[in-house]
């Protein structure tokens, strides 16, 4: 298994980023908050999870160990692939997920785009006993903080994808209304691609 890559970041769009690795690009699929802490031509070390289909190597990425690990912990669950186990990620820390398996908290994994009131149910089954209890002390609740949060990671997202603050500004009031008409937490890989499309618009 390939359990990092470090290097230069020879690219960034949406949905990851390239590595230069010994003269060699590494693609690398990465939520949002992942792709934010990232800058174009500078070194990065990056958690990866390869997944091996019948058609294709596809490298995913995290901030840390215990992204990854938690990434690959919740496709143990049954229904559950690598997408899906990303989305979760997207909206959700590590920690937060822990905390609302632990606490039985369906209105948490429903936030996540593409995981129904049944589907919460059956993972919240199945993940009891497998993601462990939460690390950190922080309790809060999945709405606490969702409009802040979401706005900080997709105008963080934009700086590091190259453009200037005033862009990003622009760009996050664009697609505010799509973000405050989803329900519970706004994905926000979702709305980095409406926000580039509105910049694309406006070049």
């Amino acid at each position: 298994m390939i359990a990092f890559v470090s290097g230069p970041i020879a690219a960034l769009n949406p949905d990851g980023a390239v590595v230069e690795v010994g003269g060699v690009g590494i693609a690398v699929q990465c939520a949002p908050a992942t792709l934010s802490a990232l800058r174009l031509g500078q070194p990065a070390r990056i958690a990866t999870s390869l997944v091996v289909r019948e058609d294709s190597l596809t490298l995913y990425g995290f901030a840390d160990d215990d992204e990854r690990q938690t990434f690959e912990l919740l496709q143990t669950a049954s229904g559950v692939g690598p997408r899906l186990a990303q989305a979760m990620l997207a909206v959700h820390s590590p920690d937060a997920l822990r905390r609302a398996v632990a606490a039985a908290d369906e209105k948490a994994l429903t936030a996540v785009p593409g995981i129904g009131k049944k589907g919460a149910q059956k993972l919240l089954i199945e993940l009891k006993d497998r993601l462990g209890a939460p690390v950190g002390t922080e309790v809060r609740t999945p709405a606490a903080g969702a409009a802040p949060g979401w706005r900080d990671q997709l105008h963080t997202a934009l700086i590091g994808l190259g453009y200037a603050t005033r862009e990003a500004d622009a760009a996050v009031e664009a697609v505010t209304p799509q973000a405050e008409a989803a329900e519970g937490v706004p994905p926000v890989g979702h709305l980095l691609k409406a926000a580039l499309q509105t910049l694309n618009r406006a070049r």
